[in-house]
């Protein structure tokens, strides 16, 4: 197949640009420039927030290599499908479409859960309510209104040929989040260690490479609409996650495990103070009891936690131990004195 991909050098982009390659795909990636793209492909430059910032995929008559692409004397599409990771203003998926209507034969746009109205129960499949406010045509707003709207701007010029991928957590090598490679950094530095409970706290993720597995097959097999994808309910949980930590890094780490209530009482934030964490409630049912049963219908597969921890543990040492930062999204991590002090009220320390 011939894949256009719409970013394609950072985390989830790179994992199905690598994951294509792997196909024997003819993959092109369009990117602004800023980080280098897998060798194999063929590059097309350009900023989708600028004026003009999408003449590389008007004009392709400066390619040194069209058969990268497809014979375009035939009439087909140029692309068979395009994989869209955008997350800011809606308006850049809609003008991206809108070009590509006629030379691309599928659209997957990689959303978001975050589309879901609050609250989100546990247990919500595809047809729950959505978050209002989203338009097509919108600048950068809030991010659930933004991944709603870019799901509109795919639907509006493709319908039925669109495939809305509504991920959750994303974890895995490549994350430039710092979720996963802050826990890391985190244990490998050992001693003491504020785990946060309960221990069988249930997680979802999914891992980005198998997010991108799913979405070619998905692709290739020509679905559309809207897939939950996340790993199947019951598949990991916190005390595994971190488990799994302690093993990989081989530091002397001692999970100090916590009760939710005396965490949340030190003042620490869910989510952002301790990544990946969300004490039971409504927005741990938002975040790790969805339902994932049509994309497992469809062939959804994800690999352990052990696998997932481990090789995100060897992509650090990799690139020096130093995960790269997004710079639209904030630092995670708990500061070190909070967690000492947290651990010697507790005794814990």
């Amino acid at each position: 197949m011939r894949l256009l991909i719409l970013g394609g050098t950072e985390f989830v982009g790179r994992a199905v640009t690598e994951a294509a390659l792997a196909r024997g795909w003819r993959v092109t990636v369009f990117h602004r420039g800023h980080h280098e793209a897998p060798a194999g492909v063929t590059t097309l430059l350009g900023d989708r927030t600028s004026p003009g910032g999408l003449a590389a995929l008007s004009d392709l008559s400066d390619l040194s290599d069209l058969s990268d692409l497809s014979d375009l004397s035939d009439g087909s599409d140029t692309w068979d499908a395009v994989v869209d990771t955008w997350s800011a203003a809606p308006s850049a998926v809609l003008s991206t479409a809108r070009l590509l209507a006629d030379r691309v034969g599928r659209y997957a746009y990689i959303s978001s859960r975050s589309v879901y109205a609050d609250p989100t129960p546990a247990g919500l499949t595809e047809d729950g309510p959505l978050v209002e406010g989203a338009s097509a045509a919108a600048g950068q707003t809030a991010y659930p209104q933004d991944k709603r709207g870019g799901e509109l701007a795919a639907e509006a010029v493709f319908g039925d040929r669109a495939l809305l991928v509504r991920a959750g957590l994303i974890l895995g090598p490549g994350e430039n989040i710092g979720r996963l490679p802050w826990w890391l950094g985190r244990i490998a530095r050992g001693g003491p260690v504020l785990a946060p409970g309960p221990r069988d706290n249930p997680l979802q993720y999914i891992d980005a490479r198998d997010l991108a597995e799913w979405t070619l097959d998905a692709v290739r097999d020509g679905l559309g609409g809207p897939y939950n994808l996340v790993s199947p309910a019951g598949h990991t949980s916190m005390g595994e996650l971190l488990d799994a930590c302690v093993r990989v890094t081989g530091s002397d780490a001692e999970l100090r495990w916590t009760d939710p209530e005396k965490v949340l009482a030190a003042g620490i934030e869910p989510w952002t103070d301790l990544p990946v964490w969300i004490p039971p409630g409504a927005m741990h049912d938002a975040m790790h009891r969805s339902d994932v049963s049509k994309a497992l219908a469809t062939g959804l597969r994800c690999r352990p936690v052990a696998e997932t921890v481990a090789d995100t543990w060897a992509w650090l040492g990799s690139i020096g131990g130093r995960a790269p930062q997004r710079p639209d999204r904030p630092p995670v991590g708990l500061a070190p004195e909070l967690e000492a002090r947290v651990l010697a009220q507790q005794g814990l320390g």
